[in-house]
């Protein structure tokens, strides 16, 4: 047996969405030579051609077509597309495997949840990405020693998770389980909530930026790191708001109340409380080293 076949997962996978994520875990498997074949599906007629000459994937066909020809199917459009396309996949499948790398997850498991072969899906979330879409963002090695979130896995058959394990493991991921509404609450406080905030930041400056055209000129690198995200895709992005609405909501007051009180100290001089809020701000140290 050579060391492609040894290393080989499935024989054949298919991609949806030939974006940033989807892209990156195309050329994943075939890098890791994970799949024998891989084939892509998006209606993008222009992520079609780059994805083909970039050689992301092998073939690029009509989603019912490669649906029927893979072992593995992954889901990687935007979160409300992919709700919208389970259902369909799901109805052409036997007992091929499905799964999403979507960054919500309860309203995809509720979709799965209605349909009877609900159990070939596996819920997943790689907590990766950039500021950037599309196929030429692809990252080769992107997810090597990133965590990956599965969800709700008792509801999907043994094997099916099985299979999507072994693909993580051999990409070098840290796997961890998760209770999918619980995965969107988290992921509201430790992801959705700096991409708006990112956002609001860049607003900000660009309106100030009407004003002092110079102020471009004095941005260092903080303020670039803290604002790169500003830069992400829009359609990925509203969606994602969208569908954790009420898990945002909640952040979003919490993270109000704290610019205020930021605010509230300096209208009023108060520096000792100040300097309490940002010494209370450093002990993220623990978490983030």
């Amino acid at each position: 047996m050579s060391t492609s076949e040894k290393d080989m997962i499935v024989k054949t996978a298919t991609v949806v969405g030939l974006g940033l994520i989807g892209g990156s875990m195309a050329l994943a498997l075939k890098e890791r030579k994970l799949a024998g074949k891989v084939y892509g599906a998006d209606t993008n007629s222009f992520h079609q051609q780059k994805a083909l000459e970039l050689g992301l994937v092998d073939f690029i066909g009509d989603l019912d077509e490669v649906v029927a020809l893979s072992d593995l199917i992954i889901l990687a459009v935007p979160v409300n597309v992919a709700t919208l396309l389970l259902p369909r996949i799901l109805d052409k499948i036997d007992r091929q495997v499905v799964m999403d790398v979507g960054s919500t997850k309860h309203p995809i498991c509720v979709v799965a949840a209605d349909s009877n072969k609900g159990n070939r899906f596996v819920a997943t979330h790689p907590m990766w990405g950039t500021e950037f879409s599309g196929p030429t963002a692809a990252v080769s090695g992107a997810f090597a020693n990133k965590a990956v979130v599965i969800c709700d896995k008792e509801k999907s058959d043994h094997d099916a998770v099985d299979l999507v394990e072994k693909i993580y493991r051999a990409l070098n991921m840290h796997i961890l389980f998760m209770e999918s509404a619980a995965h969107d609450v988290h992921t509201a406080y430790i992801s959705h909530i700096s991409h708006i905030s990112s956002f609001a930041l860049a607003n900000t400056v660009l309106e100030k930026e009407k004003e002092d055209e110079n102020i471009f000129e004095l941005a260092s690198a903080g303020f670039e790191s803290t604002v790169r995200l500003a830069k992400s895709n829009i359609d990925t992005w509203v969606t994602i708001f969208q569908q954790n609405k009420e898990n945002l909501l909640d952040v979003l007051n919490e993270h109000i109340a704290q610019l205020r009180k930021f605010k509230s100290c300096l209208e009023k001089e108060n520096y000792e409380y100040l300097g309490e809020l940002i010494g209370n701000a450093n002990k993220i140290k623990r978490i983030l080293k």
